[in-house]
């Protein structure tokens, strides 16, 4: 059996532990090529020895030195930097994990694609902010796309491409976060604490807080438009409070076909790195009879306006998405410092949106540049909403 190569982008997070984890389950069937992480040397050091890594880089160049001396005699090649970090995401592998998180992980994922490297994309911003953009430079490389979230690599499995004319819908879940069920007029008073427990899934602050607000769905949906040859009119989400079915593809006949599982990322790892073919894992196995029922909710649009308001930055095309991401960025941030309220998190990102419109500052995306331009004008709004918001309650 051929070994494939693996390049990890984003190692030390909660994605590229978890693929560590199956590659340390299945050693014949995957070397690994580059690890490269940020602020966490230590772990990318035990990583890169346990692995053999060819490459360890850090994208901290004031951490080079650490990560240097952590490797000191096992041969094991050290970089750091942003460079460094573009130059192991473009070695040429037979698959590369994207899992920087945010807008960072945007520039390196390119990289890889122009390398030809078969993307395992974890990383939203590629596509909320990016997407047209970044798929035709996918298509131009010849390079395939396999998503990594748990709900595209559901669809993945039940998608038919061959039958795509017959498909009507795709049905993402939600699990509704820590607030589904709590009194919607006393959501102005939840603390950042509270929105950190969600209820089925370890995750990082960012995505947490946007599990909460349903904000994770409507960047996902929005994720699914690039990715299936559907149009957005037959992209749909529903709430599903246990996360077992997590995501389900309508057909014209009448079927629907859904992929069921334990709440566990290991899964949708595994089934990237090998599909079409399917790897052991040693996640917990689903038992429907110990489970009893399978609950699904519509969506309460007052409660959670977030995958309307991704629909409609859909529709408006062009850099929307990636003033839709950087202002929602800076709200959970926000919300984070106490500086914004939970329940004001989805507005003020409308209201971003709103301003950007009528000041022309929604364009179409040629390159990255454009992306980054995106980018600050949300942010930048983001700001000046805050502060404004800030200077008016005192």
């Amino acid at each position: 059996m051929q070994q494939k190569s693996l390049t990890i982008l984003g190692a030390t997070g909660s994605i590229g532990q978890s693929t560590l984890d199956v590659v340390r389950q299945h050693p014949q069937r995957f070397r690994i090529e580059a690890l490269v992480a940020n602020a966490n040397i230590a772990q990318l050091a035990a990583d890169a020895r346990e692995f053999h890594a060819r490459l360890a880089v850090t994208a901290d160049p004031a951490r080079y030195h650490q990560l240097r001396d952590a490797l000191a005699g096992t041969g094991i090649e050290v970089a750091a930097g942003p460079q460094a970090v573009l130059e192991a995401a473009g070695r040429p592998v037979d698959q590369l994990m994207a899992a920087i998180v945010g807008v960072a992980g945007l520039e390196p994922t390119l990289a890889a694609v122009a390398a030809g490297n078969t993307i395992l994309l974890a990383n939203k911003e590629c596509l909320v902010s990016a997407g047209e953009l970044f798929m035709a430079r996918a298509r131009r490389h010849g390079v395939d796309v396999v998503p990594v979230d748990s709900e595209h690599n559901a669809i993945m499995q039940c998608f038919e491409r061959d039958n795509a004319p017959a498909v009507e819908k795709i049905i993402l879940t939600a699990s509704g976060g820590p607030f589904r069920t709590r009194p919607l007029e006393t959501l102005h008073e939840v603390t950042p604490e509270e929105a950190l427990k969600h209820p089925n899934w370890d995750m990082g602050a960012k995505i947490t807080i946007d599990s909460a607000t349903l904000m994770n769905k409507g960047l996902e949906l929005m994720e699914a438009w690039h990715l299936y040859p559907v149009e957005v009119e037959q992209l749909d989400a529903i709430i599903h409070p246990q996360s077992i079915v997590h995501s389900l593809v309508a057909y014209a006949d009448g079927s629907v076909l859904a992929q069921l599982g334990t709440p566990d990322m290991r899964t949708p790892i595994a089934v990237a790195l090998a599909w079409p073919e399917r790897l052991p894992t040693n996640v917990a196995r689903l038992d429907l009879a110990a489970l009893g029922q399978l609950v699904f909710e519509p969506i309460d649009e007052e409660r959670f306006p977030a995958p309307r308001l991704a629909l409609e930055t859909l529709r408006r095309g062009g850099s929307a998405g990636a003033i839709l991401n950087a202002a929602n960025e800076e709200a959970v941030s926000a919300f984070l410092q106490r500086r914004l309220r939970f329940s004001g998190i989805v507005p003020l990102v409308e209201q971003v949106l709103e301003a950007a419109e009528r000041t022309g500052g929604i364009a179409a995306l040629q390159d990255i540049d454009d992306v980054r331009a995106a980018d600050e004008v949300g942010r930048r709004l983001a700001r000046e909403l805050v502060l404004r918001m800030s200077r008016a309650a005192e």
